[in-house]
């Protein structure tokens, strides 16, 4: 039975744990042996997109301790349900350690760390993927998935083999939700019109539900649109696919 390892993003760890539950159940479905250290706790992209560098390395530190300690095989993969959190280890881990003696552990680790659809495609599960789930569903791409993973059609080969599943791209090109961590609060007069635009796109667009790779989006959408009155539910990838299984 092959390993993987968690890495659950602290939105999860501290609101949303059925998001996490979700994708243990996926995992285990398809025969993985799921290992996960409770250790391991932010990427530490808060602080770094706020430019506060050193306290970003304090926070991943951390995370680079957990995760390339000798407790983890170096060939395990490792599985995060977070675009933006993914990105933040694999793109800016090097940027944040250059010339740190944790240099070379964080090159490491961000060839290790996939998005879920990353993983799923990369270990050959996608057409493994079956199930039934009968609603329009509006796809929300992170900005973190788009434009620094670079997975801007991959969405469409995890849902393919969901039978009844209609998905939907609102908008030609990824759109903000105008979550963006800090963004939120310091400019929130934008952020949230930011929000109510994509809103608005996947209500016109006839969607039934809302599905994002990336519980920040998820967290902003939601707060969102029930200041707005909007009841679409807004559900993250492996919850839906967790429905659709049936598991």
């Amino acid at each position: 039975m092959p390993k993987v390892h968690l890495f659950i993003p602290c939105l999860i760890d501290q609101l949303y744990p059925e998001m996490g539950v979700a994708l243990v159940k996926i995992l285990r479905h398809f025969d993985f042996d799921v290992q996960y250290d409770e250790k391991v706790t932010c990427c530490g992209q808060p602080a770094f997109n706020a430019g506060q560098t050193r306290e970003a390395r304090t926070v991943a530190r951390g995370t680079i301790s957990t995760l390339c300690s000798s407790a983890i095989s170096p060939d395990t993969p490792i599985v995060c349900p977070s675009g933006s959190c993914t990105a933040m280890v694999r793109n800016f881990y090097p940027e944040l350690f250059a010339g740190e003696p944790e240099e070379r552990d964080a090159l490491s680790l961000g060839s290790r760390v996939f998005e879920l659809s990353e993983f799923l495609a990369r270990y050959g599960i996608l057409d493994k993927l079956r199930g039934e789930y009968r609603k329009r569903v509006a796809f929300h791409n992170s900005c973190h998935s788009a434009r620094e993973l670079g997975l801007r059609d991959d969405f469409q080969a995890l849902f393919k083999n969901i039978e009844g599943l209609e998905l939907i791209n609102p908008s030609k090109e990824p759109v903000c939700c105008g979550f963006g961590g800090l963004f939120c609060q310091k400019f929130e007069g934008i952020s949230k019109g930011m929000a109510k635009t994509r809103l608005e796109q996947c209500e016109q667009s006839g969607a039934e539900v809302i599905v994002s790779n990336d519980p920040g989006c998820i967290m902003h959408l939601r707060v969102q649109a029930a200041q707005l009155g909007i009841v679409t539910p807004i559900s993250h990838t492996t919850e839906l696919l967790v429905a659709a299984m049936g598991l």
